[in-house]
């Protein structure tokens, strides 16, 4: 993989070229930036900027101007090789929270879904896909416990998702009985290389048991399916040696900073 060149097409694709991930959701472009605007239950943030040392701090604080006056908390989703090199530490000096930094990683589909042909539940599990409400509030129970956090955001976001674009997500749940024990999430962005996998989790009692790797496998034959070229996710340090075992290369860093309004 030339990870200059696929860097190069994340960029292009996924962050200037960014699309809302929502109806009730709009891209802004300006000059500087690339952000979301959403509703209060929604993602608002930059996804991307064109800066440097001389206009940073003055574009800073007309994004914060902008939120603030929406009303609306946002994230500066910073990657490791934006610009200025400085720029988290000017977030945080703005007022911005640095969440932990993971890593962006990114896998030839192709490769990934011959990486994983072998890939099974365990004995007893099986995976549904959630595409209903039933589905989604399984699916928001796993995240809960494995993330410790509300997921009511999430809820609303993806049932308001399915409702208008049901084909850009693939959400699935792996089930033992009728509890729900790992879940996990595709998100489709059309009419560029890319596909996102998003909120792998597995409950405690459930790790080391080939999970994880289950329902990359599961959401990388759907990709494929899709003519999807590339895979990314943002991995934390847990899951980043298994997704390198599985193909996937880390090109930079990803950090969310926030801004409470």
């Amino acid at each position: 993989m030339d990870h200059t060149a696929v860097l190069a097409h994340y960029d292009q694709d996924i962050r200037a070229g960014a699309q809302s991930d929502g109806p009730g959701a709009r891209i802004e472009r300006t000059a500087t930036v690339v952000r979301q605007v959403a509703e209060a239950h929604g993602w608002n943030g930059v996804l991307w900027s064109a800066l440097d040392e001389t206009n940073a701090d003055a574009v800073i604080a007309a994004q914060i101007a902008y939120y603030t006056r929406l009303g609306r908390a946002f994230e500066w989703k910073l990657h490791g090789h934006d610009r200025p090199a400085d720029l988290g530490p000017r977030l945080a000096a703005a007022g911005f929270m640095p969440e932990p930094e993971e890593a962006l990683m990114v896998a030839e589909t192709t490769e990934v879904v011959a990486l994983t042909a072998d890939a099974e539940p365990p004995e007893g599990v099986r995976v549904q896909h959630a595409d209903d409400a039933a589905g989604i509030d399984r699916m928001v129970e796993v995240h809960e416990k494995v993330f410790g956090t509300d997921g009511s955001r999430l809820r609303h976001r993806l049932l308001t998702q399915l409702a208008a674009d049901p084909g850009s997500l693939l959400a699935v749940v792996a089930l033992a009985g009728d509890e729900p024990v790992s879940a996990a999430r595709l998100e489709l962005v059309p009419g560029t290389r890319f596909a996102g996998l998003w909120g792998g989790g597995t409950l405690a009692d459930w790790r080391g048991r080939g999970l994880y790797g289950t329902l990359i496998a599961h959401r990388a034959r759907a990709a494929a399916a899709h003519g999807v070229r590339y895979l990314q996710v943002d991995a934390s340090p847990m899951s980043r040696p298994v997704l390198e075992r599985l193909g996937f290369h880390v090109l930079t860093t990803t950090t969310p900073y926030l801004y409470e309004a």
